[in-house]
């Protein structure tokens, strides 16, 4: 794609990282097959192609408006596109980058200035526990809207008495919604990787990996939080005292994989990013080399289970296949259903920040689910778990969780 871009745009590294990004569109339009916003709405400014033109027209001088900045705030950012893209276009930073530069020159309308600063503020405050425990003793009065984020609460179970007596550590994040939406996953992975001779740590000064921040206009912030975790991480990695951050939640996953291309230019950190972006690992990936080891002590697997793939997983991180096979080799009868390439509609705000969109994706995916009819849907990303569940009754679990029970329901 021939580009010109305005002066100041030139000047920039952004206008310079965005100029060899759109060089290597092609305009093929194999990227609107996969697009879902595209699939729902028709629009071509609402899929891949149409966004890079519009954030182009943008970069050459031609002043954007709440439309252009409609267009990108509906983009789920889940990359099937790249995955699709025979010319390696990086959408995903491109898209960043736009959206940071219209949200320069645009002014949000109040309501929508007022939610994203909510959001930002709840889900990154310490509060967000005591307020998500409020939520369940309140959850029968809540509005459908507000209650189907509310998960139900489900007992955490014991935890290891001493997991730092293994020679082997791995950290684990601190500071997500994970913690006070969904604890048991955290307590299912400590358990699990207990049981395989893995200690697990959460290191003090760590916090949100900064993807909250980062897709809601603060991308100032959410670089704070990158670098702070950087800070806290490093020393433990760098001394080998842990082996790996494990991540079981892969929105995270995603975001810290790519903390050294959100700090390329910052010398001070850009290095240091990319030995932290070296020792991350999903837990799929921990766990897959005691496949055999571990499924001798399962026992009680569900019938027939459908693996949802989320986004962050299989088009951020490139991990297609990787929790499957570990499912498989672990015993699971996994059931395969269309569509599963595409994203549930979570994404994780989206749902908030556009609910007609999420909900219509929300239910395409889960009538794909419902036709294999699995005795229990499990994914790896908490959004996509919260999100699914409020449209099914169908158990939808993070998939350590299952083989946590299957593992207690083995020494029983």
């Amino acid at each position: 794609m021939q580009t010109n871009l305005a002066s100041w745009a030139r000047e920039t590294d952004l206008g310079n990282d965005a100029d060899e990004i759109l060089r290597r569109c092609v305009h093929c339009g194999f990227c609107l097959a996969t697009c879902p916003t595209y699939q729902i709405l028709g629009d071509e400014r609402d899929s891949p192609r149409g966004r890079i033109y519009l954030i182009k027209q943008v970069l050459e001088g031609v002043e954007p408006t709440e439309k252009t900045q409609q267009h990108l705030d509906r983009c789920l950012t889940c990359r099937n596109c790249e995955t699709t893209c025979p010319s390696g276009v990086q959408y995903g930073a491109l898209v960043d980058i736009g959206r940071h530069l219209v949200d320069q020159r645009v002014e949000r309308p109040l309501k929508q200035r007022i939610t994203r600063r909510l959001l930002r503020h709840t889900l990154n405050s310490s509060l967000f526990g005591p307020a998500m425990k409020l939520g369940r003793l309140m959850r029968p009065m809540l509005p459908e809207v507000l209650r189907n984020k509310v998960p139900q609460a489900r007992p955490v179970g014991p935890l290891p008495a001493n997991v730092a007596r293994h020679p082997r550590q791995v950290i684990m994040l601190a500071g997500c919604v994970q913690p006070a939406m969904m604890p048991t996953i955290d307590a299912a992975t400590i358990r699990v990787l207990d049981s395989l001779g893995i200690g697990t740590q959460l290191v003090k000064g760590s916090g949100c990996c900064g993807a909250i921040n980062f897709h809601l206009d603060a991308q100032e912030a959410a670089l704070v939080q990158m670098r702070a975790n950087i800070d806290a991480w490093l020393p433990l990695l760098d001394s080998g005292e842990v082996e790996a951050i494990v991540m079981n939640a892969s929105g995270c996953g995603g975001m810290v994989k790519e903390y050294a291309h959100h700090l390329r230019h910052d010398a001070d950190y850009v290095a240091k990013a990319l030995r932290v972006v070296d020792k991350v690992r999903d837990i799929a990936e921990i766990v897959a080399p005691h496949s055999a080891e571990l499924k001798a002590r399962l026992s009680s697997l569900p019938s027939k289970t459908a693996f949802h793939p989320p986004c962050t997983l299989q088009h951020w991180q490139g991990l297609r296949g990787v929790s499957e096979t570990l499912l498989q080799d672990l015993g699971f009868n996994l059931q395969p259903f269309t569509d599963s390439h595409l994203c549930c509609g979570s994404a994780g705000t989206y749902s908030v920040t556009q609910p007609e969109l999420s909900k219509t994706l929300r239910e395409r995916k889960l009538d794909a689910l419902h036709a294999v009819e699995p005795d229990a849907i499990v994914s790896s990303n908490v959004g996509c778990i919260s999100h699914l569940q409020s449209g099914t009754d169908t158990p939808v679990r993070h998939w350590i969780e299952l083989v946590d029970e299957a593992l207690m329901a083995g020494k029983s």
